[in-house]
């Protein structure tokens, strides 16, 4: 397996500025946000469909540093009812444009989540149906057979028409797909297009085990993300795991997205890595990096070198 970088905890840099700090730490593979959740800090999605010399350009300062895309990361929710679900469907069907145009073959995105009726004008994460109320069996069956398979169906077709061959989900909260379980459920329904982008953190503070998911998903794993999590001691005992607060408020939060290592030792890195490549999965794992408890230059630094020591060739 080899490191990359998703670029957007640097995206107060310059797009050369980035490329060159990035290079200094050793890394010259990238994952690129097009929009969606990201504001895309270095990458213009409709200047580069537009403009075969735009693109040239983006591309050359890639190759005189050494550097290469690998997979565009459109991560929103193309499901939801509102203006934001439209504008994240066209973020999703401008990437897959620009990825024809690049050769790129993985897309990086998550499956959405909808409303729980026709006349909720707001997404609905649905994680309680055992026994009442009994309406929200109802709501989930709607989200899923309703929205969710029909939407997948036609997206597929469109990435197959735009040359890609693997779209990976990842596992985030208040998304249809969130583990093993729903993305097989969605796989299942739509076909192998849809994998995962295994991203341990989430799994993490949900109370899963990333290493035990990666045995689960076997060939289904995608994409993975190199993102740790912290359960704060005293917080979590207390509290639990569900937690409202911003990520802003990182004293008082009961878990934090950390720099990698900083959650998990190295040794636990290691096996989760090697059964990752155990399964066969051997492309690129990339550095996401969310910790707001030290500087962004830190973080990555930090997270890079625990990475480099720990991945499975």
């Amino acid at each position: 397996m080899e490191l990359a970088y998703i670029t957007d905890s640097l995206g107060y840099l310059s797009f050369t500025d980035m490329l060159d700090k990035v290079k200094s730490l050793g890394v010259t593979k990238l994952e690129m946000t097009t929009g969606g959740w990201s504001p895309a800090p270095h990458l213009d999605l409709d200047g580069l469909i537009a403009s075969e010399d735009a693109r040239k350009k983006f591309l050359n300062e890639l190759d005189k540093r050494g550097m290469e895309l690998v997979t565009l990361n459109c991560s929103g929710n193309p499901l939801d009812p509102g203006p934001m679900g439209k504008e994240h469907r066209e973020v999703t069907e401008k990437t897959f444009k620009l990825a024809k145009l690049f050769g790129i073959k993985t897309i990086v995105m998550m499956s959405g989540l909808p409303a729980a009726s026709p006349e909720d004008k707001i997404p609905n994460w649905i994680t309680y149906t055992v026994s009442w109320p009994e309406s929200l069996k109802k709501n989930l069956d709607y989200q899923w057979n309703e929205v969710a398979i029909p939407y997948w169906k036609n997206l597929v077709k469109l990435a197959k028409e735009s040359g890609i061959e693997k779209i990976a989900l990842e596992n985030f909260s208040a998304q249809l797909v969130y583990n093993p379980e729903t993305l097989f459920r969605l796989r299942d329904a739509v076909g192998p297009m849809v994998g995962l982008n295994l991203d341990p953190s989430h799994l993490l503070w949900m109370g899963a085990d990333p290493i035990a998911a990666a045995r689960e998903l076997g060939p289904a794993i995608y994409h993975v993300h190199g993102k740790d999590v912290r359960l704060e001691r005293g917080k979590v005992e207390a509290n639990g795991v569900l937690e409202t607060k911003p990520v802003t408020d990182t004293a008082n939060r009961a878990w934090n997205y950390v720099a990698v290592g900083c959650g998990q030792d190295l040794q636990w890195w290691k096996e989760f890595f090697s059964v990752v490549r155990m399964m066969g999965y051997n492309d690129y794992v990339s550095l996401e990096m969310e910790d707001l408890t030290m500087s962004p230059e830190a973080g990555v630094k930090t997270s890079i070198d625990a990475m480099q020591q720990t991945l499975s060739k």
